[in-house]
This record gives C-alpha cells, sequence and structure tokens, in this order.
C-alpha cells in the first residue's frame, strides 16, 4: 500500500497498485520526528493562550462598547461574530493541546487550562478528553473510530442518504448538509454522539448513562463527565447572570451566541476536511492498522492568518495524528520530517479550502466498499 500525491484538481489517496508495499511500524515512523519536536514548553504554549485569549476577550469588549445594539447594526454584529468566532478558535485549539498533554508537562497545569477554556466554550472538557482520544486512537476506523465515521452503503441509512441525494440533487443535498453540520453539528455531535463509531451506539457527552450508551465513559471516565457538566453549568450560569444584570438576552445573543456559532462551524470544518475526501479509505477491523489510519489524515492549505490565529491546526493536522503529544509550535518541523522520511505516505491536498468543502459535501457522503478499504461513492445511485 501506498500514499500518492495527486495534483491539485484530484485528491490524496490510496494507490490500490501498491497496496502490497511494506509499511512502517508505528516505532519506525515516530522515531522520523526529531526528538526536540516532542519539547513541552510551558512558557511558550502559556504565552499562546495569552495572545488567544486577548485577542478574543478584546474583540467582545471592543464590540460591547462600540457597537449599538440595534437592528440597523445587524451586517455589523454578524460580521463581528464571524471575526470574534474565528479568533476564538484559538482558544479552543489551546484548550484541545491541553486535552492531548501537548500544552505542559504539568498535568494539573494544562488541565486547568483546557478545563477553563473548553467549559467557557461549552465543551465538556474531560467528555471530549476521551471521545477525542478515540479519535486518535482509530482514526479512519469504520467501526471504533470517532467523529465522521462514514456511513456504508449497505446500510438502510446509507441507502436513505443516496436516495435523498438523488432526489434534492448533488448541489442543494451539499448546501443543505454543509449548513446543518456548520451550524449545529458540533452540539448534535456531543448530545448524541452523531457521526460517531457506530461499535459505541447513541452516546451523550453530558450523561453517560441510560438511555444513551455508556460505552464511551467506562470507570473513573463518568465521574469525569459528571465534573464536566459542572464547569458548562457554570458557564450557563453566568450567561444567565449576565442576561439578568441586562435586563435582556440581547447582549449574550449578539457578544456570545453569534462568535460561539462561528467557532463550533470552524471545529466542524477542521474536522470533517483532516479526515475526509474522494479517495481516502476508511477500513475495517480486518484492514485497519494504527499507521493507515494515522496517514489517512489530510493537511490542508489555510493560509498564514488562520494558521496563526488557529496554532496550524489544520496545515500540520497529519503530524498530530502521528503524535498528538507535539506542541503546535513544533508541528511543522515534525511535518517536514513526516513528508521527507515518507513521501508516499503523507497526504497534502492543495486545493483551496472552498472548493475543498463543496467537493467533500457533494460527493463524500456514503461509503462503498472499494479494492482498498470503503470509499465514499460519489455519484453512485441505489
Amino acid at each position: 500500500m501506498s500514499i500518492v500525491m495527486e495534483p491539485e484538481d484530484a485528491s490524496p489517496g490510496l494507490n490500490s497498485s501498491q497496496e502490497s508495499a511494506p509499511l512502517p511500524t508505528r516505532k519506525q515512523v515516530l522515531a522520523a520526528i526529531p526528538e526536540d519536536c516532542f519539547d513541552r514548553n510551558t512558557f511558550k504554549s502559556s504565552v499562546y493562550m495569552v495572545i488567544s485569549i486577548v485577542l478574543t476577550v478584546g474583540s467582545g469588549l471592543l464590540a460591547y462598547l462600540f457597537l449599538p445594539m440595534t437592528w440597523a447594526w445587524l451586517p455589523a454584529w454578524i460580521a463581528y461574530a464571524a471575526v470574534t468566532g474565528t479568533i476564538a478558535t484559538g482558544c479552543w485549539v489551546i484548550a484541545h493541546e491541553c486535552g492531548h498533554r501537548a500544552f505542559s508537562k504539568h498535568n494539573w497545569y494544562q488541565d486547568a487550562v483546557g478545563f477553563t477554556l473548553h467549559s467557557a466554550l461549552l465543551v465538556p472538557y474531560f467528555s471530549w478528553q476521551r471521545s477525542h482520544a478515540l479519535h486518535h486512537a482509530r482514526t479512519n476506523h469504520m467501526d471504533l473510530g470517532e467523529t465522521f465515521v462514514p456511513t456504508r452503503d449497505t446500510t438502510a441509512a446509507g441507502k436513505a442518504w443516496i436516495r435523498w441525494q438523488e432526489i434534492m440533487g448533488d448541489e442543494a443535498f451539499a448546501v443543505v448538509i454543509m449548513v446543518a453540520r456548520l451550524l449545529v453539528g458540533w452540539p448534535v455531535y456531543l448530545l448524541t454522539g452523531a457521526s460517531g463509531g457506530p461499535a459505541r451506539g447513541v452516546t451523550n457527552h453530558f450523561w453517560p448513562a441510560k438511555p444513551f450508551s455508556a460505552a464511551m465513559f467506562p470507570g473513573k471516565w463518568r465521574t469525569k463527565v459528571w465534573l464536566s457538566d459542572l464547569g458548562v453549568l457554570a458557564t450557563l450560569g453566568l450567561l444567565g447572570w449576565w442576561a439578568y444584570a441586562e435586563g435582556s438576552f440581547l447582549p449574550v445573543l449578539a457578544v456570545y451566541v453569534g462568535p460561539y456559532l462561528f467557532t463550533n462551524a470552524w471545529l466542524v470544518l477542521y474536522t470533517w476536511l483532516q479526515h475526509t475526501d474522494v479517495d481516502v479509505p476508511h477500513f475495517d477491523e480486518d484492514e485497519w492498522t494504527w499507521v493507515k489510519g494515522a496517514f489517512m489524515t489530510i493537511d490542508r492549505p489555510y493560509g498564514p492568518v488562520f494558521d496563526f490565529l488557529h496554532h496550524r491546526i489544520g496545515s500540520t493536522h497529519v503530524a498530530h495524528h502521528i503524535d498528538a503529544r507535539i506542541p503546535h509550535y513544533n508541528a511543522v518541523r515534525a511535518t517536514e520530517a513526516l513528508k521527507n522520511a515518507f513521501p508516499d505516505l503523507y497526504l497534502y491536498d492543495p486545493t483551496p479550502i472552498h472548493k475543498a468543502l463543496w467537493k467533500v459535501a457533494t460527493h463524500c457522503n456514503v461509503v462503498s466498499k472499494a479494492d482498498v478499504g470503503w470509499k465514499f461513492n460519489g455519484k453512485t445511485r441505489v
């Protein structure tokens, strides 16, 4: 098996004619990354954290103080929500590094940072830490993966998806899929486990008990879920107090909820595009290996502004899946090392993000069995 680099109008994927080529072991892959890429500098991480927090809170304060809260200023508030939600994604990514133990050598400190930042964004920190660890442990696994696990065309759900796309047409279906996923995809995942691994059933990041499946939160993780709930409840309490003090929910809606929706959209966009493309397969248990799964991650060009604000989460995602303990400020060097050591495995798609999103929404909704794994069937119909 080998991965091939494709031209800009194509997609990176598996070359089935070279499937028999030997793969490196996990130890060999990790050995290709310079040792100092794993160094976690608490001070440097904290500086990036402060930058993200100051930019986010500062944007909110400026809008609250200087933007009139009237319908005539709605376009300005929408622009504010887009900008501030984009900036706040950097805070989310910092908490994400804390959950991976990539922020500091001191677990108590990074858990405090991660818990605070994620709670402020209504994310149950420890619950997410557990589900996200499963996402990394079984990347692109058809049954045990977590987040954006595709639907097989042999299932009732898969056939229904194909039928609806046929009825609506590719373009209309793609628009509906993008709006639904980017607008409410993240809270729906937290509440129902939508797009999660089917082996774990219907999960809930806030309630690790019946009527939901508790398979994702065994043992001590159930207690951590309840602790995560307290953080989210504290944030909701503060928002409620703010609305009460203002005598209206409008300031909360304008200053907090608007950016919150855009931050959620960014999270879904990154996860969707980093693990989905027309030629990138997902695997059954008998085909899946750690190396296959980890390398079925796609780096994409987000540009210098988003790379700065989001700590390169999208442009160095392959290295992040090879070892999530690598801090973002060392990820470029780790990426270059992997690219040089495994040029036939490393995936990069230079397609502009808006074009990649349209392609994925149009052609990557249901998978069919292929020579190598399961691949999105594009125009295939029932």
